[in-house]
């Protein structure tokens, strides 16, 4: 296996811009991915996504955010801390009209660039790949609810 990228793909029946909304708001991130969340959707803006009671919290900074089409940051700091001279891994949300909704295509890499040794390797790879396989359907399924209730 390449291990260099994790890709998935959805459509919604929802706007760019409540997409847009849902994967770079705090306030939609902790419906659909982590408990909860603390980021700006700016460029150079670090925050931060929280699973149970702190019990693991996760550092990321914003790449890119240019609404209503592409959002990405940084995570998986080797030490735990954001830090822009470390390998981390890269993942973009590219947001597309398709229809009356959005395709949605998270692309995450940076794998290969983290230095890991084989075996770390794989098993980051695969973590990371059935963690998408998990939040991007939950995702779509949020963006349903959400789209429906309005």
């Amino acid at each position: 296996m390449e291990y260099g990228s994790i890709e998935r793909e959805i459509h919604v029946d929802a706007s760019l811009e409540v997409v847009y909304e849902v994967i770079s708001s705090p306030e939609h991130i902790s419906e659909w991915w982590a408990d909860s969340a603390a980021v700006e959707a700016r460029p150079g803006a670090v925050g931060e996504l929280v699973w149970g009671d702190r019990v693991e919290v996760v550092p990321i900074t914003v790449v890119n955010a240019d609404a209503p089409r592409l959002f990405s940051f940084r995570w998986a700091y080797p030490d735990g801390r954001a830090d822009d001279s470390a390998n981390s891994l890269l993942v973009t949300f590219e947001l597309t009209p398709s229809g009356t909704g959005t395709k949605i295509r998270l692309t995450e890499t940076g794998f290969r660039e983290m230095g890991w040794e084989a075996a770390k390797l794989e098993e980051q790879y695969r973590d990371h790949g059935a963690g998408w396989d998990i939040f991007v359907p939950r995702l779509g399924e949020y963006l349903s609810r959400l789209v429906s209730s309005r």
